[in-house]
C-alpha cells in the first residue's frame, strides 16, 4: 500500500497544511489518513517526530470490518511507547490508540454496517477491525449518553479509575482520598466515582489556579491545590490535616512522596502512572520516605487497565444511570480534525486539557 505524506497543522513544516474538510472530501475518493511516528523523541516530543500520511482506503477481508473513526483518544501512555523497545511503537507505521468508529462495510459476521465499535486502531481516519481482537467490541447504545463517554468515563480512562478505586485500593464509604493530576482524564473520573462510592473528602492536585477552581467549583472536590505553589507534602498536609486513606497516583515523584507522608496506617496507594518521568525529567528513583510503606503498614499496587477489562460491563451498569441523570459528566476537551491529533497529544502532555483529551473526526 502506497503511503504519501500529507498536510497538517502541528506537523512538520515539510508536511504542509490540511483542513478537516479536505480530509473528509478525500475520504469519499477512497483515501484515508493516518498519523505516523517518524522519529524517536529526545525528551519532550516535537511535531517533527510525526507525519500525517495519506493511503488508499483499505478494503475489508474475511473476518474484518472497515470502520470510519469518529473519535480518537490521546493518552499519557503513548509517550512511553514512542521510545520504542519491547512493546513500543514502530517507526513509519500508523500509531495505535483507543477509538470509537462506525462500520462502513463488513465481512465480520458479528458486525453490520452502521454499528458503533470501540477498538484500538486509532490515530487514523479508517481502520480494519476484527471483533474481539485486541479488545475490539460493539458498543451498546445508551440514549442520553454522549459518544465521548465511551472514550472517557466509560472507556479506558474511567475503567482505570474504577479498577483503582474498587479493586486495587478498595475504597470504602467514609474514607478520604487524594488524587494527583486530578483535572486530567483519570483524575476527573476518579473524583466522580469516588463520590459515588461514598468517599468522605476528596482532595486533588493540579497544575494551575484555573484547574484548582475547576476541581472545587465544578467537580465538587473538597479541596485542591496547585503543585507549583509549594512542596506537595506541605500543601497536602494543609488540605488534609487529618490524613488520607487512599491515594490514586497519576504523577509519581514528589506527589508520591507527599502522599506517603499523609497516608494513615493501613492506607492504600493505587499507582496508575508517573507522568513526572515520561519525558526524561529527573525525578528520584524512589521517594525518600518510602519506608513509610513498612512503618504504616501501607499497600502500594500498580494499576494496568488491560488487567481489568472484565469490569467493563460492571462499570457501565454503575455509571450510565448517573450519566443520564447529569450527576456525572463526560469531562472532555475535544480537538477537531485528524490533522490536529499531534497538537492534541502534545497539549495533553503539557496539561492543557480539562478531563480527557479527545480528537473528533468529521462533523
Amino acid at each position: 500500500m502506497n503511503a504519501t505524506p500529507c498536510p497538517g497543522p502541528g506537523l512538520p513544516p515539510s508536511v504542509g497544511a490540511m483542513t478537516t474538510n479536505t480530509a473528509s472530501t478525500a475520504s469519499t475518493a477512497n483515501t484515508a489518513y493516518a498519523v505516523h511516528q517518524i522519529a524517536r523523541p529526545a525528551g519532550f516530543p516535537d511535531a517533527s517526530d510525526f507525519a500525517l500520511v495519506r493511503t488508499p482506503l483499505p478494503e475489508p477481508g474475511p473476518g474484518t470490518a472497515l470502520v470510519e473513526n469518529l473519535l480518537l483518544s490521546v493518552d499519557p501512555y503513548h509517550r512511553g511507547m514512542m521510545d520504542g523497545g519491547e512493546g513500543g511503537f514502530e517507526l513509519n507505521t500508523p500509531l495505535e490508540g483507543r477509538s470509537v468508529g462506525r462500520v462502513l462495510a463488513s465481512r465480520d459476521p458479528g458486525l453490520r454496517e452502521g454499528d458503533l465499535v470501540f477498538h484500538r486502531e486509532g490515530w487514523r481516519t479508517h481502520a480494519l477491525v476484527t471483533l474481539g481482537a485486541d479488545g475490539a467490541r460493539k458498543l451498546r447504545g445508551y440514549p442520553g449518553v454522549p459518544l465521548e463517554a465511551h472514550l472517557s468515563i466509560l472507556g479506558g480512562t474511567g475503567l482505570t479509575a474504577y479498577a483503582a478505586l474498587t479493586r486495587t485500593a478498595a475504597l470504602r464509604a467514609g474514607e478520604d482520598l487524594f488524587v494527583s493530576a486530578a483535572a486530567g482524564g483519570v483524575g476527573t473520573a476518579t473524583g466522580h466515582i469516588a463520590r459515588l462510592l461514598g468517599a468522605r473528602r476528596i482532595i486533588g492536585s493540579a497544575g494551575s489556579a484555573a484547574k484548582v477552581r475547576h476541581l472545587t467549583e465544578r467537580l465538587g472536590f473538597d479541596a485542591a491545590f496547585d503543585y507549583h505553589d509549594g512542596p506537595v507534602g506541605e500543601q497536602l498536609a494543609k488540605a488534609a490535616p487529618e490524613g488520607i486513606d487512599v491515594y490514586v497516583d497519576n504523577v509519581g515523584g514528589d506527589h508520591l512522596e507527599g502522599a506517603l507522608g499523609s497516608l494513615r496506617e493501613y492506607g492504600r496507594i493505587a499507582w496508575v502512572g508517573a507522568i513526572s518521568t515520561y519525558n526524561g525529567d529527573r525525578s528520584p528513583a524512589a521517594p525518600r520516605n518510602l519506608f513509610e510503606v513498612v512503618h504504616k503498614s501501607l499497600r502500594l499496587e500498580g494499576v494496568l487497565v488491560r488487567n481489568h477489562t472484565n469490569l467493563q460491563e460492571e462499570l457501565e451498569e454503575f455509571l450510565v444511570p448517573h450519566l443520564r441523570s447529569g450527576r456525572v459528566g463526560t469531562d472532555t476537551t475535544v480537538v477537531q480534525g485528524i490533522d490536529r491529533t499531534v497538537e492534541a497529544f502534545l497539549g495533553m502532555l503539557r496539561g492543557e486539557n480539562l478531563g480527557k483529551m479527545l480528537v473528533r473526526l468529521g462533523d
